[in-house]
């Protein structure tokens, strides 16, 4: 309990202080907004403060911020100090400054900035990954909310794949039929428009799934659960594997801690913020707020693997959401919360594809206005993700690996992110030195979970650590080359620093959720 109170405590105390200072750097003022300066009825609207919160916290949140760190506690209560640390410091820092430059920059998104302050190379990369994501996402996105319905909701059977055992195709068969229900929800609405209609109603739920946290948060107290968190000085269970904490806790955890795909969502909530002094609460806090569903999330998947005959590695994580909903919100509550979590992950799933086949035909420059070739692109790019799809859920490390291949790449565009923050602040003659650490370490995470990976390069752990601990010095060094080149252009008055035009290279995950969230 002492732990887990701690990184609350670390979470609400450190955000509060360094999200002033991070607004004491950034320096917001009282010019007008993009959402002014560009209004135009559909992209660029002023909202009330309120509504732009709530939209970024829907736009970020999801089940990043649950599955992850039920994942993530498995590494044992350490979490709950790594979680609000690496969140304040890290994941905060990360969605406050891309949405502030943003902001400052015209409304412009995160490609063209990371075309003009990093250049074409850079900017082509970066859409290679954003891509790489967004197929991944689309992946989980069907596999997570396929199994919560089938396990939380009808009380199917989800586990099908054990090491040495034969599959029942009799028991997978319901399974498959619910993944095909997703996918062709998600192909419609690749090729069609209709994710508008849910679009409406998903704040909704995004409304169950923070309620269903305080719910989860308040019944760890009042049903005495928070006895049964271990200690960081304590005993820890025997389920607890710590083994190469870093990098495979970070890559683990992601959503709740650092998050790539945030800097876009900030960036697009941008163009609807009245004030830059906004910022703060609508970028910054959000993302504490994240860390705090995170947090209890964690301290709730603990209770139940202290208390469960069969924890963790038995159960999986997306059976644990269920399992945890309803031991604290009971049979209806626990059904209501994993209905909210089920919607949450296909409205992200259907925009991460429709995404992925506007930024691939952008990039292959394929006509999209013919019905025809949509559906042909779609389906191309489904095939792929159909056969991913099978693969995790027939393999008995499937998911986990799907998981943490996600989340690298995600963790990749997040390194992305801090790299374009580090190379403003510098030229801005700003502190740059507080995102070019975490961006730093992040590189180091990124590298030695790649370099060691079975589907990466399979190296031993030491080689793995030494070869990333080169590819980060290089990408420190890299940055800070970078960054006095961008100052010694703003000071000769050849770059402007801010309110540059907007550029046309917008990924097409920020025009889809800008339809469906503004």
């Amino acid at each position: 309990m002492f732990t887990f109170l701690t990184g609350l405590a670390i979470l609400l105390i450190g955000g509060f202080l360094y999200g002033k200072f991070c607004e004491r750097v950034f320096e917001p003022d009282h010019r007008k907004t993009p959402a002014y300066t560009k209004q135009d009825g559909v992209n660029f609207v002023p909202m009330k403060k309120w509504k732009n919160g709530l939209i970024q916290l829907l736009n970020i949140a999801g089940t990043g911020p649950v599955l992850g760190p039920i994942q993530g506690i498995l590494f044992g209560p350490i979490a709950f100090i790594l979680i609000p640390i690496g969140c304040v410091l890290g994941g905060a820092v990360h969605d406050y400054f891309s949405g502030m430059m943003s902001l400052r920059n015209g409304g412009s998104q995160m490609p063209g900035l990371v075309k003009r302050f990093m250049g074409k190379g850079t900017y082509h990369f970066y859409n290679i990954f954003m891509c790489f994501l967004m197929f991944l996402v689309g992946v989980v996105f069907i596999y997570t909310p396929g199994d919560m319905f089938a396990g939380s909701v009808l009380g199917l059977s989800t586990s099908f794949a054990t090491a040495g055992e034969p599959i029942s195709w009799t028991a997978l068969i319901p399974i498959l039929v619910i993944y095909g229900c997703i996918f062709v929800y998600y192909l419609v609405a690749t090729v069609f428009p209709i994710d508008k209609i849910i679009g409406r109603i998903y704040p909704i739920f995004g409304a169950i799934l923070l309620l269903s946290a305080v719910g989860i948060f308040v019944g760890l107290f009042v049903g005495g659960g928070i006895t049964a968190l271990t200690e960081i000085t304590g005993q820890w269970p025997a389920w607890v594997k710590i083994d190469n904490l870093i990098p495979m806790f970070f890559i683990t955890v992601a959503c709740g801690i650092v998050s790539g795909f945030h800097s876009t969502q900030a960036a697009l909530i941008a163009r609807s913020v009245n004030s830059e002094r906004e910022g703060r609460m609508t970028f910054y806090n959000m993302m504490i707020l994240e860390g705090f569903i995170a947090m209890i999330w964690a301290a709730a998947a603990m209770v139940i693997f202290n208390t469960e005959v069969a924890p963790a590695g038995a159960t999986g994580p997306v059976a644990v959401v269920g399992i945890v909903a309803k031991t604290f919100l009971g049979q209806y509550g626990g059904i209501v919360a994993v209905l909210g979590v089920i919607v949450l992950a296909i409205t992200s799933g259907d925009t991460a594809l429709r995404s992925l086949r506007i930024m691939v035909a952008d990039y292959l420059k394929i006509d999209q206005v013919s019905s025809i070739k949509r559906i042909g692109l779609s389906l191309i790019l489904f095939t792929p993700i159909a056969a991913v799809l099978i693969w995790a859920k027939l393999d008995p490390n499937g998911f986990s690996t799907l998981w943490r291949y996600f989340s690298w790449a995600n963790e990749i565009c997040a390194v992305f992110a801090f790299a374009l923050i580090t190379i403003y602040l510098f030229g801005k003659r700003k502190p740059w030195i507080m995102t070019l650490l975490p961006g730093s370490f992040y590189t180091f995470v990124c590298s030695s979970y790649i370099l060691n990976a079975k589907f990466g390069l399979g190296l031993d752990w030491t080689i793995a650590y030494i070869a990333s601990g080169v590819i980060t010095a290089a990408y420190a060094a890299l940055l800070i080359r970078t960054g006095l080149s961008v100052r010694r252009k703003i000071e000769a008055g050849k770059m402007l620093a801010e309110d540059i035009p907007e550029y046309d290279t917008q990924t097409a995950t920020e025009v889809v959720a800008a339809e469906k969230s503004l």
